[in-house]
């Protein structure tokens, strides 16, 4: 993904369960992100995905928003190019 935009939602709404490995991968991919010079945000978690990011303390590193539209626009509109994956 990082190959086509370095500014990526990651709409979250379908996921029903998240466990260590995949907090991992989240984590590494959003670094990878931040050090290509992009950024990946979050949108429209379920209850458990919430659960998860404020056990983990992730919401204190993740920008996290209610809904998918308000993560794409936080993104500085005067660069366009984001990639939607849900």
């Amino acid at each position: 993904l990082l190959n086509e935009s370095h500014k990526i939602v990651f709409d979250l709404g379908n996921v029903t369960h998240l466990d260590s490995g995949a907090v991992g991968i989240l984590v590494a991919v959003v670094a990878s992100a931040r050090k290509a010079g992009g950024d990946i945000k979050f949108a429209n978690l379920s209850d458990h995905t919430t659960g998860v990011f404020h056990t983990t303390n992730l919401g204190t590193v993740f920008e996290i928003f209610g809904k998918t539209r308000d993560a794409i626009a936080s993104f500085d509109k005067n660069k366009p190019g984001y990639r939607l994956v849900m």
